[in-house]
């Protein structure tokens, strides 16, 4: 029995026991984890950057460090608010990490466009979904998971990608140089390739000697012949030459 005014001592050998319970990450493994998820998410952004799409090495690099420093911040960053004086706070390390799967969507979502009747950038918003999952498993130390995916990803990216071609009877890409006519609209070259079937992955609008031209990056479908879209295209009042390099 306590009298009164006596107040319970606090029962610091418990109190010790859950401040050693609560995990420290030491410099090392947090350099390791930061610096795998920068090698894993640059290796998914060099083949984007090899392709010209606008969200290149550093985009998903960054996607991946970042994850990775929420993740580490979520399980190891509130060590001091989680013990204070006698008080010990529990809290989740999911939490964040449940809101990277969905934060990353808008940044995906800024990579899709629409051009015509086809739809560009669909992949590339996918890797950046990826490489923030390749961050966040990097954080948690999970690095069997992180290196397998990272490989799944670029195999999909690439061998798969020559394989499905073959298979559905795409050409390899083939890259088409277009001369425009003064004040010439890229639309309808764009439009006139699309009604040909012919996928255009991705175009620029570059200065050529004696004007200005488009360089479109394509992919022929089975059946549709170089010669034939180039007939087409000079068909076109905005065209001036076009020829495939």
């Amino acid at each position: 029995m306590l009298a009164r005014g006596e107040e319970r001592a606090p029962n610091r050998r418990s109190h010790h026991v859950v401040i050693a319970a609560i995990p420290t990450l030491p410099f090392e493994q947090e350099l390791l984890r930061l610096s795998l998820a920068a090698l894993l998410g640059g290796a998914i952004g060099i083949e984007r950057e090899m392709r010209e799409h606008e969200a290149g090495l550093r985009t998903h690099l960054i996607v991946s460090v970042g994850s990775c420093l929420f993740t580490l911040v979520s399980a190891y960053g509130f060590r001091d608010f989680l013990v204070d004086g006698d008080a010990t706070v529990r809290a989740d390390p999911t939490r964040i990490a449940a809101q990277i799967v969905t934060g990353v969507g808008f940044l995906g979502a800024g990579t899709i466009l629409r051009q015509g009747m086809s739809i560009r950038g669909l992949t590339t918003a996918a890797t950046l979904w990826a490489v923030a999952a390749i961050g966040l498993t990097a954080g948690a130390g999970y690095y069997s998971a992180a290196l397998v995916t990272t490989a799944i990803v670029l195999i999909s990216l690439w061998p798969l990608r020559v394989v499905t071609q073959r298979l559905l009877g795409h050409h390899r890409d083939k890259r088409l140089s277009v001369g425009l006519a003064a004040e010439a609209n890229t639309a309808g070259v764009v439009e006139t390739l699309e009604q040909l079937g012919v996928k255009v992955s991705s175009y620029s609008v570059e200065q050529f000697d004696g004007g200005r031209g488009l360089v479109c990056v394509t992919e022929l479908p089975r059946g549709v012949e170089p010669a034939l879209v180039i007939r087409r295209l000079m068909l076109l009042a905005e065209v001036r030459a076009a020829s495939w390099e």
